[in-house]
């Protein structure tokens, strides 16, 4: 079954969001799907260095919701920073934000969380892993940016991933 089946939980993913895009429930857009969810995973599988092992399903329910508010809040915050540019410019800045974070996949999606919250734009993980460097938009307190990155995003992701 897992020859079949390598990463059920993505083969899930791919046939429901090949049927919300599609927005048919006919039955050539199900076999489709069912062909993408089965050969997508099944092709893709060497890219996965390791499986993902999830140790904390409500600490990821809990970190879904945080970035889900800290991007409207952000959105927010650019928004506004854009609007009084002309009269307070924005200083943005590179940060480097220090890592206790090892898991890859913890990595990643910590990345990830950085690169879709506005105000950041770019983040890049050194080569040792032990730290990522950021493009803020605009930074008043750098310590205070970087706690907020060790506390609300880094732990969540080794209490998940380690």
């Amino acid at each position: 079954m897992k020859r079949l089946l390598p990463a059920p939980l993505l083969s899930v993913s791919i046939l429901a969001l090949w049927l919300v895009l599609n927005g048919s429930l006919g039955l050539g857009q199900w076999l489709l799907g069912l062909v993408l969810a089965l050969v997508v995973p099944l092709a893709t599988a060497s890219l996965r260095p390791t499986p993902a092992r999830i140790r904390k399903p409500w600490t990821v329910v809990r970190l879904i919701l945080r970035v889900g508010r800290d991007v409207i809040q952000s959105n927010v915050v650019v928004a506004r920073g854009v609007l009084r540019a002309h009269r307070h410019p924005p200083q943005g800045t590179f940060v480097r934000v220090p890592l206790e974070l090892r898991d890859p996949h913890g990595l990643a999606a910590l990345a990830a969380i950085m690169c879709v919250t506005p105000g950041t734009v770019w983040a890049e993980l050194s080569l040792d892993r032990g730290a990522l460097l950021l493009h803020v938009f605009n930074l008043d307190d750098e310590a205070a940016f970087i706690a907020h990155l060790q506390t609300h995003y880094e732990r969540p992701l080794m209490e998940i991933f380690e």
